[in-house]
């Protein structure tokens, strides 16, 4: 009986999960960071807006709409993927030329920080972030 609740709350847990990998993840969330910035360059700020967490329109929507002020925000251009690392509901993509941040939603990967350069032994400084 023991087993069996071991094995039921294993399988939940696995299917809560979304019975993906890790990898999968990682790729899920260079697309969408990788998606923000080539939203951004073609100037589809309504495109870009819906890949951001909620938190994050909001603070970027402050004093105009969000598709109007994203695309001030001086993003860079779409660079590359360097590296992508998921921390459980988090995931960090470090692109050629930005970092983005991202956390995970209901309905999948959402930005919830972009235009991040690191600063020696303080956070990141992010053009674009949440509250």
């Amino acid at each position: 009986m023991i087993r069996l609740r071991c094995l039921t709350a294993a399988f939940l847990v696995w299917a809560v999960a979304g019975c993906s990998s890790v990898g999968d993840r990682e790729a899920a969330a260079s697309e969408v960071a990788t998606r923000l910035h080539a939203a951004v360059d073609a100037g589809d700020g309504a495109a870009a807006c819906a890949i951001l967490a909620p938190g994050t329109v909001e603070s970027v929507a402050e004093d105009e709409p969000c598709p109007e002020a994203i695309l001030d925000k001086d993003l860079p251009r779409p660079g590359t993927v360097v590296e992508t690392s998921v921390y459980g509901q988090w995931a960090q993509v470090k692109l050629s030329d930005d970092t983005v941040f991202l956390g995970a939603f209901p309905g999948g990967w959402r930005v919830v920080a972009a235009g991040c350069t690191p600063q020696a032994s303080r956070p990141y400084d992010c053009t674009v972030q949440g509250e």
